[in-house]
């Protein structure tokens, strides 16, 4: 799937942020929001703009995988994990 923003769920009746990634295939970052390509200080200003993070899902992550990979496993146990992915190209408002 290309063009989707992909999504871990929580059992957390009320989860304290999201953790998110998106496929920058055929994106112009031009016309990101710049905060989303802003890294530094633990992600601090996408936090602070939109409550969670977003990373690029072909990005690597601490642990050596990609983020979509790093999403869809569990950090405490290390077991598989379900992800929701949306298809924004599919989404009509």
């Amino acid at each position: 799937m290309s063009h989707g923003v992909y999504r871990f769920v929580t059992a957390r009746e009320i989860p304290g942020d999201f953790d998110a990634c998106w496929d920058p295939v055929g994106v112009d970052v031009s016309g990101l929001d710049p905060v989303l390509l802003d890294f530094s200080n633990k992600r601090a200003a996408q936090k602070a703009k939109y409550g969670g993070e977003l990373f690029p899902s072909s990005s690597w992550a601490a642990t050596g995988t990609v983020f979509l990979d790093f999403f869809q496993i569990d950090k405490a146990t290390g077991d598989p994990k379900g992800i929701v992915a949306i298809d924004l190209q599919e989404v009509s408002l």
